[in-house]
Formats: C-alpha cells, sequence, structure tokens
C-alpha cells in the first residue's frame, strides 16, 4: 500500500488558531503515517524518503517547532507518541538512508534536533557518524563563515536578539557533537572574534560565550580525538594577546576547565602546558560570572514536624536524643548528681561520647575553659505537651456493629441439632433390610472364584522378588542346623527341660501361679 505524503508541522501562528478537538486529529494523522513508515523495510523506506520530499520537510518543521518550545506539543499521550516516533524516523533517515536528505544535514537542522532530543543517548553516536559526510563539511563551513560575520557584526549592533539566538544553537550543538567544536576551533578566526565580542555585551551573551569556549575546549580534549596542540596554540595566544584577557580569565574561573586541563593532558604537551597552567590556576575561582543562575531557595515554613536522625535505625529517639547518649548522661549523673543533663550532653558532644574522658576531666577538673565557663546544673528544656484536639467534635461515638452468627454448615440449626428427632426415626443402613449378619455371611454369590485363585497362584513366581532366598533349603543344597549353639546335649535341649520343669510344678500345685499369691 502506498503511503501518503506528510503534511508539514504548522508554525506557532497558525498553531493557536487550531481547536484542541481538531488539533488531536492532525497529531492522530501525523503519528499513523510516521508508524507506517517505520514499519517498510530498509530499502522501501529508503526509497520512500528519497521519492517524498514531505517526509524531511516535515521532520524539519516538527523539530524548528520543538526547539523553540512556543507550543504545548507534549501535552497528551499522542504527542509523546509523536515525539518518539519522529526521533525514530530522523535516525533511520540519517542511519540507513545512503543518500541522506539535504534538509537535513542543514546546521539549523542538527542544531534544533540537539536542543529537542538534547538527553538522548543515541544522539552523539548519530552525529558522529555523520560528521564525515562531505555535504555536510560544505555545508558547515558556509556556515562557519556566516557565524564569524555575524558575531564581528553583532559589536555595532543594539539588538542582539539573532546572535542571542544563534549562540544558543551553537552551544546546543557543541554539547550534542564535539566534533563540531573541533571544527569551529580550525584556525584563530572563531575564538578571536568571540574574545573581541566579549567586551562590549551584557552578561547574558558573556554567558553563552563561555559555555560555549568552554566546550570548544572540552572538544580538543576528547578522548577519541585529542588535539592538545592545537588546545595549548589557542590558550597561549590568548593569554599572551594585547587585548586583556577577560574571556580566557572568565572561563577559568567559571568552569573546571583548568582541573581538567591538569588531568588529562600527558605526554610531551604536559611539559609545555606545565607553566601555562600555573598561570591560569590564578583565575579559579574569582569569577563574578556564574554559568548558571543562583537557584532561589524557598524559606520553609515551620509547622512543627520534622523527622528525627536515627543513626542505628532502630527507631530509638527519645525527646531529640539518641538512648545510647540518654544512657551515658544518666551514668554521668550517677557520679555527679550535681550536673545538669544539659551540661553534660555538651561534655559528651566535645569527647566525642566517651565517657571515660568525660569522668578524667571532671574529676581532675581540667576542662576547657568555655565549658568551665557554662551552667553545670542546666538541664535540658521539656519539649511542650501537644494538646489534643478532636478533630470531628460533632460527632458521637458509637458501638460497634454485632456481626450476624456464622453458619457452620448446611445441617445447622436442624432436627438434629435441636435434638428433636424421635428415636424411632433413628436407623443404621437401609431401612427396609431383611437380612442379618449370619445370611450376610453364607451368601458366597460375591465371593471370589476359587479357580481364579488358585491359577493366579500358579502364575505366581516366589523367585521373582527380592526376598534374600539364599539360605534357602533348595538353594543352599542341605539343611540348616537350627539348634541353639553349645558343646554338649545338656546345652541343646535346656530350653526344653526348664519348660517341662514348670508344667510339672503347675500341675502339681496350680495355687502357685495364681497372681493374688
Amino acid at each position: 500500500m502506498r503511503l501518503p505524503s506528510f503534511a508539514t508541522f504548522p508554525p506557532p501562528s497558525l498553531r493557536k488558531d487550531i481547536v484542541p478537538q481538531e488539533w488531536e486529529l492532525c497529531l492522530d494523522a501525523w503519528l499513523l503515517l510516521a508508524e507506517g513508515h517505520l514499519l517498510l523495510s530498509r530499502e522501501a523506506f529508503a526509497a520512500k524518503v528519497l521519492k517524498d520530499a514531505s517526509v524531511a520537510e516535515f521532520l524539519k518543521s516538527y523539530i524548528n517547532s520543538e526547539a523553540l518550545q512556543v507550543h504545548e506539543t507534549n501535552s497528551g499521550p499522542n504527542a509523546k507518541s509523536l515525539r518518539r516516533a519522529c526521533y525514530l524516523l530522523i535516525h533511520r533517515c540519517l542511519s540507513e538512508v545512503q543518500k541522506k536528505p539535504p534538509l537535513l544535514l542543514e546546521w539549523h537542522f542538527l542544531a534544533d534536533l540537539s536542543i529537542a532530543y538534547a538527553n538522548r543517548s543515541s544522539l552523539k553516536p548519530l552525529l558522529r557518524d555523520l560528521w564525515d559526510i562531505e555535504e555536510l563539511q560544505n555545508r558547515l563551513q558556509k556556515h562557519k563563515v556566516s557565524l564569524i560575520s555575524a558575531l564581528e557584526g553583532a559589536a555595532n549592533k543594539d539588538d542582539r536578539s539573532d546572535v542571542d539566538t544563534t549562540l544558543a544553537r551553537v552551544a546546543a550543538l557543541l554539547r550534542a557533537c564535539p566534533k563540531y567544536g573541533e571544527f569551529l576551533m580550525r584556525g584563530s578566526d572563531f575564538i578571536d572574534a568571540m574574545s573581541a565580542l566579549y567586551e562590549l555585551i551584557g552578561p547574558s551573551l558573556k554567558r553563552k560565550l563561555v559555555v560555549i569556549t568552554y566546550r570548544c575546549f572540552l572538544a580538543l580534549m576528547d578522548p577519541l580525538n585529542t588535539r592538545f596542540s592545537m588546545l595549548l596554540d589557542h590558550l597561549y595566544g590568548l593569554h599572551s594577546s594585547a587585548n586583556p584577557i577577560l574571556l580566557l580569565s572568565a572561563v577559568c574561573s567559571s568552569t573546571p576547565f583548568v582541573r581538567k586541563l591538569r588531568n588529562r593532558v600527558t605526554g610531551p604537551d604536559a611539559v609545555r602546558a606545565e607553566k601555562l597552567i600555573q598561570q591560569l590556576s590564578n583565575f579559579e575561582g574569582t569569577g563574578t560570572l556564574p554559568l548558571r543562575p543562583k537557584k532561589l531557595v524557598r524559606k520553609r515554613v515551620d509547622k512543627g514536624k520534622g523527622k528525627e536522625n536515627d543513626d542505628y535505625g532502630h527507631g530509638a529517639i527519645e525527646q531529640g536524643l539518641h538512648v545510647h547518649k540518654m544512657s551515658l548522661v544518666t551514668q554521668i549523673q550517677d557520679l555527679f548528681p550535681n550536673l545538669g543533663s544539659a551540661f553534660v550532653i555538651k561534655l559528651l558532644d566535645k569527647y566525642g561520647d566517651d565517657m571515660e574522658q568525660v569522668t578524667a576531666h571532671l574529676l581532675d577538673d581540667s576542662l576547657p575553659s568555655h565549658l568551665k565557663a557554662l551552667d553545670r546544673s542546666e538541664n535540658i528544656p521539656q519539649p511542650p505537651s501537644q494538646p489534643t484536639t478532636d478533630l470531628a467534635p460533632h460527632l458521637a461515638p458509637r458501638t460497634s456493629p454485632s456481626f450476624p452468627p456464622t453458619r457452620r454448615n448446611i445441617h445447622d440449626n436442624d432436627a438434629f441439632d435441636r435434638l428433636a428427632i424421635s428415636p424411632s426415626q433413628i436407623h443404621r443402613g437401609l431401612k427396609a433390610s431383611s437380612q442379618t449378619a449370619d445370611t450376610v455371611l453364607q451368601d458366597r454369590s460375591f465371593a471370589p472364584n476359587k479357580a481364579a485363585i488358585l491359577s493366579a497362584l500358579a502364575a505366581f513366581d516366589s523367585d521373582d522378588d527380592e526376598r534374600d532366598d539364599t539360605y534357602d533349603v533348595e538353594d543352599a543344597g542341605g539343611t540348616v542346623d537350627a539348634a541353639l549353639p553349645g558343646s554338649d546335649e545338656v546345652d541343646v535341649d535346656l530350653r526344653d527341660k526348664n519348660e517341662e520343669a514348670l508344667f510339672r510344678a503347675w500341675n502339681l500345685s496350680p495355687d502357685v501361679f495364681e497372681r493374688d499369691v
């Protein structure tokens, strides 16, 4: 099935005139079409992108709107799904298609992509693999020339809003693609233009220039593409220029650049950078231009609630003090009854809860002067008792409702349960049965067949079992003497003679064997 073309994402001026219901329908249509393109095979998708220019036009318009953040594109589940589908489409266009769409290789698109999807972990590898395309290098070369011209012309302008937007895009692309910073630092035109402009602009633009310079320096220290020689050339050039080194000092004082340079530079470049690092270290911590505005801290209102500290994890907290420390206080007060609990706690805090040191200093009277001047009878103030408040005074207490009795089984409370049944109605077995035990035993109709039992015994193999027949008469080849072991006939017949004597005694006098004897 042939997929229809994309409609471009509307600009903010048109977006505000669309009612929410129609906007949801538009999002559904874009989402359905984007998912249809994602389901295409690799070859079909590449052919569709090259043939249909509406795919690249839609992606460019969508990314531009996302980067500006002038409308609420993430207000619902459809908007979030469309955001994810657009990123997957861009990733496929830049990674799977052999001939990249020209609209997706423009500098503005890559910068807006870095702003819209700054938190995507797969964005950096995507831009790094895309960087060596010849068409992209040609476009970036023109962009660099226009960027330097814009920086040089901004010194004579009162309205620098366009330069502000451009620098924001440059900073975003530098964060997502370190190779872009290495590209900008080729030659000294770009860094000289920023250094000259730094003296003439306000704090907002100064902050952006510091961030861009810092990102460019980090790009030259990237482990995948290290350019320490180029970095040191720029640093020495800025440090030895006749112009005051305002930009370099702001970077060193407002960012951790000097510390990272000290840790990363190695080899022959480390010897060359040693003296420069010492000079740049003088700027650390002296900056008055923070990269980020100071975070406003809301003043917390004391609501009378708080969380007790429990270092042991057992909830053993008593009046703000751990029971372990209260135990030490009690032991010391047993030795020195005149000392207050608050004074003892200050002694324990001084000597790290070491009871022996506290006791020794008290006995020797060798406490420090600031502890001697304290009131020794000071006790811990008792916390004010919290008045109990009735949250619902208009509700009268009620007793709990009684639950219905539990039913045990289906015979609960029947005639047998209430013992209301007549004994004549009770019988065992079948009520109409006329058979007795003798007639049941004499009835052989259900008895097993004797012939069947004999045939089963004939088929039974007595050797087919687990019994040990080693000493059977048939297997041993003779009889086994079962007599008791002994040396003569008296020992062999001893048991029989004893029993015979007992039998004769019983015949003569049976009364001897009675229990009452």
